[in-house]
């Protein structure tokens, strides 16, 4: 398992906290080496150091997931830096909720940009990384190499959620998106499949009333769920608990990994039984 990744390259978006960070430092464990990206310069941070303090290799790239320029310059990072991409991990979101008759157009418009636009981005700037380079990989071997998007979506896109109409949908979008994706690529052995999280033990799923908050665009958005939610959540969850960071992280693990080379196309629910 320590050498499993070994020579590969991966990009994990949002991944200075949380599932994404837990990820991050379990693929670098495995002996990947690591694009760690996150909105927040001091988050990623701490995940590299922390990734190069076990004796891995990580960078970090600062920057909005959103922005015009980012898929193309955080393609540009991993590969100019190790001269490979091998696994895409479309991990970096939060929710700005509302019920849809208060929903703004600018809600709706950053959640679908967050979850469906940046994601689609990112993958089609990495084409020359998968694609062209499976094709000259056929052609000297005769087989690619096998490489992997995995994109992060929620139960709210299987099977909505109220208050959610924007995250809901974009959710649902990127499970589209995904099963696409493993038509189109599957001929350069590229794997692509989706995650489907219930109530994982992050900042977004943290009590409502502890404060969280975060700014996009010039606005305060409050995160978590209010405390009373949680608790009847956590009541409806079979195993009675939220998962952990850790426990998401172990199925973006199996789906990133060798041992998943001949699932594509799939949308794997981490929910707890819920």
């Amino acid at each position: 398992m320590e050498q499993m990744f070994k020579n590969k390259v991966a990009i994990i978006t949002g991944s200075g906290r949380g599932i994404g960070k837990a990820a991050a430092v379990m693929l670098a464990k495995a002996g990947a080496k690591v694009v760690v990206s996150d909105i927040d310069p001091e988050p990623a941070k701490e995940t590299v150091s922390e990734i190069q303090q076990a004796g891995g290799e990580a960078v970090s790239y600062i920057g909005d997931v959103t922005g015009d320029d980012f898929a193309h310059k955080i393609i540009t990072t991993a590969g100019e830096k190790w001269g490979a991409i091998h696994i895409v991990i479309n991990n970096a979101g939060f929710t700005w909720d509302s019920m849809i008759h208060k929903m703004t157009d600018k809600q709706w418009d950053a959640i679908m940009n967050l979850h469906l636009k940046a994601p689609f981005r990112i993958i089609r700037a990495a084409k020359p990384w998968f694609c062209d380079a499976a094709k000259k990989e056929i052609e000297q071997t005769g087989k690619a190499v096998a490489r992997k998007i995995i994109n992060i979506t929620s139960i709210s896109g299987t099977t909505g959620n109220a208050g959610q109409a924007n995250y809901s949908a974009a959710k649902s979008g990127m499970i589209g998106l995904t099963k696409t994706m493993s038509k189109e690529w599957g001929r350069y052995n590229v794997q692509c499949n989706a995650i489907a999280f219930g109530a994982i033990n992050t900042r977004l799923s943290a009590p409502k009333e502890e404060g969280a908050s975060m700014e996009k665009d010039g606005e305060v958005i409050s995160l978590g769920i209010p405390k009373q939610i949680r608790e009847i959540a956590t009541m409806m969850i079979p195993l009675g608990r939220l998962g952990t960071p850790q426990e998401a992280a172990g199925s973006i693990f199996f789906l990133a990994s060798p041992l998943s080379d001949y699932v594509s196309g799939e949308v794997l629910t981490v929910s707890g039984g819920l």
